[in-house]
């Protein structure tokens, strides 16, 4: 087995944090990741969400339900240089990213309720208690 891509690897990163600081040209922003990280935990009540959303101002996320089929949407803007400064390196996220998952249970949307704070959006998702579809017949 041949050690190359990791040696191959290593130069690059070393070569990377050597010209860092030397050259500085300008450079467009990276994509939001594909997908928003979240973290699910049940109790016997309700499911509470964390989803990672670093960078993204509250009016810019949108949080749908729809029975336990729960969408969040994100979107970071780009903001512009002014007249007076010109960007010379950018690596903050731009763009848009959405997530979707399904709940084995339905929400309570009247008690359903959403927090963001320092990049972190906690969804709190009571669960729907299940309607009965049996219906008990009198016989006459």
């Amino acid at each position: 087995m041949s050690n190359f891509p990791i040696t191959s690897r290593l130069m690059n990163d070393l070569f990377n944090d050597l010209t860092d600081g030397f050259f500085v040209k300008p450079v467009q922003a990276d994509a939001l990741p594909r997908s928003i990280k979240l973290d699910i935990k049940e109790n016997d009540d309700a499911y509470v969400v964390n989803a990672e959303l670093p960078g993204v101002k509250k009016e810019d996320i949108h949080v749908e339900i729809e029975g336990g089929l729960v969408t969040i949407k994100a979107e970071v803007k780009q903001e512009d240089s002014t007249e007076d400064e010109r960007m010379l390196r950018r690596e903050r996220y731009v763009g848009s990213v959405a997530r979707r998952f399904e709940l084995p249970v339905e929400v309570n949307l009247e008690t359903a309720g959403a927090d963001y704070n320092d990049g972190v959006l906690v969804l709190t998702l009571p669960k729907l208690e299940p309607k009965s579809n049996v219906r008990k017949l009198d016989i006459k």
